[in-house]
């Protein structure tokens, strides 16, 4: 008994209730995170399934097990660290270095080399396509200083602005002597 309760309610009623939060989690984790940032040690992701876990696997070693209620918070603990520790290691931490998008900013396309696909006349439009790590952007373009550009020429994007990108004849550096 603690609390005037059998253990196992006890650990029933902390799993409900730290599920409760951790699905609140869920949905506040960007402020949580911003607030715990500067602490070391402390991710609320792994304090939450710490107590998670340690709260179901009591409940069902108090519901099934003929141990000492000591003796099953002791295991209860051990599992939990296990497994908390394991979701922090494949899982968390995976996630967290995995900062990638697929998403990309006009201003980031400035200095990438793209292929003509529609040619590109005097004060008109063509479209080029860019290739990226993500795929295959085509983009409406223009001639930086209003020259036409061919059909499956190299171009070197100026900058971009409006959804429309200004573009020079790209010109390689690179000259090998044999």
């Amino acid at each position: 008994m603690l609390f005037g309760a059998e253990l196992h309610t006890v650990y029933l009623f902390t799993l409900i209730i730290v599920g409760c939060i951790t699905i609140l989690y869920l949905f506040f984790s960007e402020l949580f995170d911003g607030l715990f940032e500067g602490i070391p040690f402390v991710d609320p992701a792994v304090i939450l399934s710490f107590i998670t876990i340690t709260s179901a696997g009591g409940f069902l070693l108090e519901k099934f097990a003929n141990l000492s209620s000591s003796l099953i918070l002791i295991f209860a603990c051990i599992l939990s660290a296990i497994i908390t520790s394991l979701i922090y290691f494949f899982i968390l931490v995976p996630l967290k270095s995995a900062e990638v998008s697929l998403a990309y900013t006009e201003e980031s396309l400035g200095g990438q080399v793209g292929k003509v696909i529609v040619p590109i006349p005097v004060d008109g439009f063509g479209e080029i396509i860019i290739e990226t790590v993500n795929g295959i952007i085509s983009k409406r373009a223009t001639g930086f200083e209003n020259e036409s550009i061919e059909y499956d020429e190299q171009v070197l994007i100026i900058e971009a602005k409006e959804g429309t990108v200004y573009v020079k004849k790209y010109e390689s550096t690179l000259q090998f002597k044999l």
